[in-house]
């Protein structure tokens, strides 16, 4: 039987209590703070490069050329965020290879969290680069009727992008549970490789439908802008 980590208490104090979730999710940060912070401190342009360094590269020029192709503009202002999705999101599934752990993405808060914070960027980087006037008229497109079906349609692609992260790992997790008790350990192991093969996909396709999501708003207000000259 597969369990939520939101199920399971680490800590508790009197009525206080952290469930597996928030704590992996800690573990996670920190984990991607110290090595960011150890991969970053010896960048250099000159001389050979480290690993590390190369690797960091490769990285974040493939996430650099992704925004590009999808929002077919500048990558800056939206490479830390997208990035950022996308790492998290890799480093949660990634880590299922250690016995015992359960990744954060396979609860709903997780993923909704994650999700909440793609609801929110959008308008950010829309008002940051269009301003707040050009940004809300988009709701009144084509007529004011359908502001309550715009924002709706907000909404609900929000709850997709929980939703669809969320069904992906957990299905995944319960998977590899049930072969665990009914076949010997040579499926299960096959399927956990696959396993983090989807964790990975899983975490390309939230960052790149968050980009997407992005990009189709900054268009839009683009082509108003355009229309308005």
């Amino acid at each position: 039987m597969n369990i939520s980590p939101d199920e399971i208490t680490v800590l508790q104090f009197s009525w206080f209590h952290i469930n597996a979730t928030i704590f992996v999710t800690w573990i996670i940060m920190v984990l991607l703070v110290v090595g960011s912070w150890l991969v970053t401190r010896k960048l250099t342009s000159e001389g050979p490069l480290s690993r590390e360094q190369n690797l960091l590269e490769v990285l974040v020029s493939a996430i650099d050329n992704q925004i590009k192709e999808v929002g077919g503009h500048t990558s800056e202002p939206y490479l830390p965020f997208i990035g950022t999705l996308f790492i998290f999101i890799a480093v949660a599934n990634i880590l299922s290879v250690v016995p015992g752990y359960i990744p954060p993405t396979s609860s709903l808060s997780t993923t909704t969290a994650l999700a909440i914070s793609v609801f929110i960027a959008v308008p950010v980087f829309g008002i940051a680069k269009h301003g707040i006037k050009l940004y809300a008229k988009q709701y009144l497109e084509p007529t004011f009727f359908m502001l309550p079906f715009n924002i709706i349609g907000e909404i609900s692609r929000t709850l997709a992008l929980a939703v669809r992260l969320y069904g992906n790992i957990m299905s995944g997790s319960i998977i590899v549970a049930i072969l665990l008790t009914i076949t010997p350990l040579f499926f299960p192991v096959i399927l956990q490789v696959l396993g983090l093969l989807t964790g990975l996909i899983q975490a390309y396709i939230f960052a790149i439908l968050a980009m997407v999501y992005i990009a189709s708003a900054s268009k839009t207000h683009q082509n108003t802008e355009d229309k308005g000259e």
